[in-house]
């Protein structure tokens, strides 16, 4: 797929989540000073919107049941999830930001709630 634009960095707003869509999979970005981070929107628990929820100390809380996931590496650090959400390669060229659903950091499945 290579790196695909998703917005511009001048649009995220520092530890507020935002939804987009690449290749059809919902990401959630998050800016961390002038970086930007990439992962699954779909929290690895339950199918609930990454989104949705709140960031501090370098992780997200999912809104719906308090999982917290590493910006860095999708993993959890509080129950009840208990494995990792895929974190992808994400890169800012000028304004632009981009994401590669190709590189998936950290090698999490997508999640799958059947």
């Amino acid at each position: 797929m290579a790196f695909e634009k998703v917005g511009a960095l001048g649009d995220l707003i520092a530890g507020l989540p935002k939804r987009v869509e690449v290749g059809g999979e919902p990401i959630c970005l998050v800016r961390v000073g002038d970086e930007v981070r990439a992962m699954h929107d779909t929290c690895s628990h339950e199918d609930f919107s990454l989104s949705e929820g709140i960031v501090f100390d370098g992780e997200l809380e999912c809104s719906l049941h308090g999982s917290m996931f590493d910006l860095g590496d999708g993993r959890p650090s509080s129950l009840p999830a208990t494995k990792p959400v895929p974190v992808f390669a994400c890169k800012v060229d000028g304004d632009d930001v981009l994401v590669d659903l190709d590189q998936n950091l950290n090698g999490a499945p997508i999640p799958d709630h059947d």
